[in-house]
């Protein structure tokens, strides 16, 4: 069974416009997973540390075959394989693919939460994803007006 999925892709490290498209790419290459849209690049200033070069963001919508918890793991390797270090929360970073929602699922495990808890307070998840979807970002702000 295919299942549809919107990431959220940001850089600030590096060449962030090349560490996305190869994200993509790194997307588009696993055997699960088929790149269906992909937002303009968009330039933002931080959110929550402030303190640090503005980044690049884009919004990206999957099909897949994989469920949320293998998809994650997939997105975290790709990552790791790019060389994400998690050192500080918020903090600066060469690449960061976060799910922002699957299919329509309510999830709630210690590893993901679904639709993503704060996408809705994010410009730089909200604008590029109405760009590809504007159906799931008014779902996605709506679930998290709900809390």
């Amino acid at each position: 069974m295919t299942h549809q999925a919107w990431l959220s892709l940001g850089a600030n490290l590096g060449d962030p416009r090349a560490q996305l498209r190869e994200a993509v790419r790194r997307i588009e290459a696993h055997e699960q997973i088929r790149v269906t849209a992909q937002s303009q690049l968009v330039m933002t200033t931080a959110w929550g540390k402030t303190d640090q070069p503005d980044f690049c963001n884009m919004a990206v919508a999957v099909e897949t075959e994989l469920q949320p918890l293998p998809l994650l793991e997939a997105l975290l390797a790709i990552e790791l394989e790019m060389g994400r270090q998690r050192i500080e929360k918020w903090g600066p970073r060469v690449i960061d693919i976060d799910i922002i929602a699957y299919d329509r699922l309510v999830l709630q495990t210690t590893r993901l939460t679904l639709p993503h808890p704060f996408a809705h307070e994010r410009a730089f998840v909200l604008e590029p994803l109405a760009e590809i979807a504007p159906d799931v970002r008014g779902w996605v702000i709506e679930m998290g007006k709900r809390g």
